[in-house]
């Protein structure tokens, strides 16, 4: 740590701070908005069914020329794209991540980005300021915030389909995390498309799973299940957590929920968990975990802002987890760090 006086000296120095760091932030978002805008506009899925020169894309996409071939370029520099002469086409990663027919797309996230989070974070310091989420100030709208996901069926289907390519992204590494082969029965609550449920059952072959979410959920969860190689162990039930009567489990399991919602509010949902399951029974949270220090990771540092802007909630560090859950009388929590968009946080009755 440099004193006040070193930090002068290495100012005035003639060998100067490199300023790298510094540009790299402030041209960040516009890699970001590049990405999202060739997303949006259908880049990627028509390059996918062919490759294409300039001329034949701008036709087909409807859209200026000149403008298009900078974006192209920008997006062959962003090593998205590449190009063979006149050329252009999709790098693996954006057949992989980038085109709304991939088994792995995110595409809904991205979507979900560039549509509502990133004009949400433009006032993110009048969010620093009164602690509250962006939503009235951006939309002017009020209301809860799956209210707001879920505003038109374009929205729901952009939010859902979002957190499924992130789940199926996550999912096999929190159901790896720790070894559930105790558990029978799962329950996930909140559980969007079933890619935990799935990725459960596919590690865990003695395991029976239920999705259970919101009614107008269901159905994509419905169309996920029926297309894997468990349909026959994972089954749908429809409620809302908070308020109805939670399906009989010895694991329940949540993904994003935990994250949403401060802390008068979780903490009732955990006793009710917690008086549903059996002694010995678990629950399995799905979350980005800040080190105990906050010191890090920058991923889950900067998931935290978004639930400012966006939520009630926040990331929480394992510490904050095991002082969660043991006020609910859990015991024996565990935490894991998997190198995936999700982290884990096991805990028993």
């Amino acid at each position: 740590m440099m004193d006040q006086s070193e930090s002068s000296a290495a100012l005035n120095s003639s060998s100067p701070v490199d300023p790298s760091p510094i540009i790299d932030l402030v041209e960040a978002f516009r890699r970001s908005k590049a990405m999202f805008a060739a997303v949006s506009l259908g880049v990627f899925d028509l390059l996918e069914r062919a490759p294409g020169n300039l001329a034949t894309i701008a036709s087909r996409l409807r859209v200026e020329s000149d403008p298009l071939e900078r974006l192209l370029d920008t997006c062959v520099g962003l090593k998205l794209l590449r190009r063979n002469g006149e050329l252009y086409e999709n790098e693996l990663v954006a057949s992989t991540y980038l085109c709304r027919s991939s088994k792995r797309a995110l595409t809904g996230y991205i979507l979900y980005s560039n549509d509502v989070l990133f004009q949400m974070w433009s006032h993110l310091e009048d969010a620093v300021r009164e602690g509250s989420p962006r939503w009235k100030q951006t939309f002017g709208i009020e209301g809860g915030i799956f209210d707001h996901f879920f505003r038109t069926e374009e929205a729901k289907q952009t939010f859902v389909q979002g957190m499924h390519g992130l789940g199926v992204l996550s999912s096999p590494k929190v159901v790896e995390a720790f070894d559930l082969s105790q558990f029978r029965r799962l329950v996930d609550l909140g559980g969007a498309t079933g890619h935990l449920a799935i990725a459960a059952c596919e590690r865990y072959s003695q395991l029976q799973a239920v999705v259970f979410d919101l009614p107008q959920v269901i159905d994509s969860a419905r169309t996920e299940i029926r297309q894997s190689a468990v349909a026959s162990r994972v089954e749908v039930a429809a409620g809302d957590f908070f308020r109805d009567a939670l399906p009989e489990a010895d694991l329940f399991a949540m993904s994003r929920i935990v994250h949403d919602w401060a802390e008068e509010k979780i903490q009732p949902l955990l006793a009710k968990i917690y008086e549903r399951l059996p002694t010995g029974g678990g629950i399995l949270l799905a979350e980005k975990l800040l080190r105990d220090d906050k010191t890090g990771p920058i991923s889950a540092q900067l998931q935290s802002l978004n639930m400012l802007v966006c939520t009630e909630g926040k990331e929480r560090s394992l510490n904050e987890y095991r002082q969660l859950l043991e006020r609910a009388r859990f015991r024996n929590v565990q935490g894991h760090f998997t190198n995936s968009p999700l982290d884990a946080i096991l805990a028993v009755k």
